[in-house]
């Protein structure tokens, strides 16, 4: 699929999932600082288990199914569908330090690609929302409008979140770099289920979350006493 003015979709999600994406994802864990600080992540095999669960059972599977649900509404542009997922993504935070996570990188992200990548329902997003959009429904929508395949955009998405925290943990941990890389390609099949799982999803009323740890991890870091991250 060729998104338009014959842009190269795999060039553009690179960019826009790359860490060099000026979104400030580097200052955020995920719960992950905490969860180094309690000792449920020591090393690599308890990291592993624990992003495996995050993506399984937790943010990977609501946010992978509300980038679907909005990636659907764009390419159709129903836009009052892709707001009332807008809606539900904002307001589907276990914390305020989640809720921080997803709006200012998603605010950031939109922010950047219009002046990158422009595209008019970008702009007209933006307007409406006030700028403000939860990161998984942003790049769902500058996929869909730029011409990226659901399964190829959502694949990259939740591969640059398991990253992104697969990073934070070499800093907290801490753990070696080729640690990391090995987490990262053991991760490689949870990420392709949580795609597909995502994608199959018919409704967002099925979806929901069994990660009680993360979201108490989240709540605890709000008054950690030392902090690396905002989350």
């Amino acid at each position: 699929m060729v998104s338009p003015k014959g842009g190269d979709p795999l060039y553009r999600l690179l960019a826009w999932l790359s860490p060099a994406y000026p979104i400030g994802a580097f200052s955020y864990s995920h719960g992950v600082e905490t969860a180094v600080e309690e000792g449920l992540i020591r090393d690599r095999t308890s990291l592993v288990a624990w992003l495996d669960s995050v993506l399984r059972l937790g943010t990977g599977a609501v946010d992978g199914a509300l980038f679907a649900a909005g990636w659907r509404a764009a390419v159709e542009a129903d836009w009052p569908a892709f707001d009332a997922v807008a809606e539900r993504a904002a307001a589907w935070r276990g914390t305020s330090e989640m809720a921080l996570e997803s709006r200012q990188q998603g605010g950031s992200f939109l922010s950047i690609t219009r002046t990158a990548w422009p595209h008019a329902a970008l702009d007209e997003a933006h307007r409406r929302l006030d700028g403000e959009l939860a990161l998984p429904v942003a790049v769902a929508l500058a996929a869909a409008v730029h011409g990226i395949a659901l399964e190829q955009a959502l694949a990259a998405y939740l591969h640059a979140f398991t990253a992104n925290l697969i990073s934070a943990a070499l800093r907290a941990v801490p753990l070696g770099q080729t640690d990391g890389q090995i987490a990262l390609a053991s991760l490689e099949a949870s990420v392709n289920e949580t795609t597909r799982a995502a994608i199959a999803v018919d409704s967002l009323d099925e979806v929901g979350t069994a990660t009680p740890l993360l979201d108490w991890c989240s709540l605890r870091h709000e008054t950690q006493y030392t902090r690396l991250f905002r989350s």
